[in-house]
């Protein structure tokens, strides 16, 4: 059984246990429930942001242990400060230590849009991401089949929620394309080796339709790799671990960022 057969197989549990500790009529009474959500797709193609999709994330099963300090508050409003397009926020807690309180700081200091990084199998996922005041859903083609991640983003849908579907693959992306998706993206990691490499993201690039803003995900490490996927079409960039491993991931952003702002201006 790989990673992602562990975490789904632990997800199913998790899903049945808060199902019947926090009904979806529980779920609806949020203050977050009736909001607008902000589209996570026009953030991402506006002029006067970066693209880039920071991450809060405290571990990973790749890696461990990443950052067991950092305050969500002051880190996602140092990189929206920084310049970032949309936050990413962890809410997966057995294998990210993550949970649904650090979405709801991120959400409760910031205007922009909050992507839910989780491992969304159910539909009561997506009435519980709406209830923390996410304003977008991943929905990840490794762990879903075809008609299910369709019937998944339809429901999301529903809520006015904006639906990622990541892919790691052609097979992937060929397989789970719909109309109901409103960003694609690839993650440069391979699930079975763990080895990271941003050409998966550029060998997929001319496969994404262009009606999907395209992000990729995964081994961004420098701003000169976005200037070069920008150039394969590429209009969104999630990274995580390389402001995450800072001391001060917003720092560690902005500098980033700065930098990304200076090869624009020169390309």
């Amino acid at each position: 059984m790989d990673i992602l057969q562990k975490i789904v197989a632990h997800k199913e549990k998790e899903v049945a246990d808060r199902k019947s500790l926090y009904p979806e009529k529980l779920l609806e009474k949020s203050i977050y429930f009736e909001g607008q959500p902000v589209s996570l797709k026009k953030y991402l193609t506006r002029d006067d942001k970066s693209g880039i999709i920071a991450e809060f994330k405290r571990q990973s099963p790749s890696k461990g242990l990443i950052n067991g300090h950092a305050k969500v508050e002051k880190t996602t409003i140092g990189y929206m400060q920084a310049g970032a397009s949309a936050l990413s926020v962890l809410t997966d807690k057995e294998f990210f230590g993550g949970n649904s309180e650090d979405l709801m700081t991120a959400r409760k200091y910031n205007f922009c849009p909050v992507l839910r990084k989780d491992f969304v199998i159910d539909e009561y996922q997506i009435v519980e991401a709406k209830s923390i005041g996410a304003d977008a859903i991943l929905l990840i083609a490794a762990c879903l089949e075809p008609q299910n991640l369709k019937d998944l983003a339809v429901f999301a849908k529903s809520f006015g929620l904006e639906v990622l579907m990541e892919v790691h693959n052609e097979e992937e992306l060929k397989n789970n394309l719909n109309e109901h998706l409103d960003v694609v993206g690839v993650n440069n990691r391979n699930l079975k080796t763990f080895e990271v490499s941003v050409d998966t993201s550029k060998a997929l690039a001319d496969m994404i339709p262009s009606d999907f803003v395209k992000i990729s995900e995964s081994g961004i490490s420098d701003p000169s790799t976005i200037v070069d996927l920008k150039g394969h079409g590429f209009q969104g960039f999630l990274i995580g671990e390389t402001f995450m491993r800072s001391a001060r991931p917003d720092l560690a952003a902005r500098d980033f960022i700065d930098e990304l702002n200076k090869l624009s201006v020169k390309a």
